[in-house]
């Protein structure tokens, strides 16, 4: 009787293993990881390949994973424009070596901005020593004032580019993944 059981017990086993390892990842699962390369809007190109280790499951269904994505899209700073850089996903592949075409989108990432501090109070100097010099030139002591106002402003407006530096905490939720078979 016991060795029946432990049998069945067994072959249970067994036939469950296979549906673990070929269960679906749904939509709206989130996974969490580090990503290996930094990755900067003022030199990254569209199409530049990066990866995510460590990527798991809040569940801890997923565990050890690869992500493989590429840069989809990147602006870098400029005066008035803000950077950006858009991620896509594209795979995702399992520590067991189950793999799947990912579409996802990134909810959290650590993404570092250099201050405009310095710019501004630069600008601001920079607009008063302007301003007083066309001041005086047209006689008036009010143009240092308003040239570090103007050079403060547009200081102000020069965008600083965005870095998602290296070994950095990335979260992404799960659009649609469909396993790949044999890859």
């Amino acid at each position: 009787m016991i060795r029946r059981l432990s049998t069945i017990l067994a072959a249970a086993a067994v036939a469950f293993v296979p549906l673990a390892a070929s269960a679906q990842i749904s939509a709206g699962t989130e996974l969490s990881g580090t990503i290996d390369q930094s990755i900067d809007s003022k030199s990254a190109v569209v199409g530049q390949r990066f990866t995510m280790s460590n990527v798991h499951s809040q569940d801890n269904n997923i565990n050890g994973a690869t992500i493989y994505g590429h840069v989809d899209s990147v602006r870098a700073a400029g005066q008035g424009r803000s950077a950006q850089i858009s991620l896509a996903l594209d795979k995702l592949r399992t520590r067991s070596g189950g793999s799947y075409a990912l579409d996802g989108r990134v909810v959290a990432a650590q993404e570092n901005t250099k201050s405009n501090a310095v710019n501004e109070a630069g600008g601001a100097v920079a607009g008063m020593i302007v301003g007083n010099i066309l001041g005086k030139k047209l006689g008036t002591n009010a143009g240092g004032l308003l040239g570090a106002a103007g050079g403060y402003i547009y200081a102000k407006n020069a965008k600083q580019n965005v870095t998602i530096p290296a070994n950095s905490a990335v979260t992404v939720q799960v659009i649609r993944a469909r396993r790949q078979a044999g890859r």
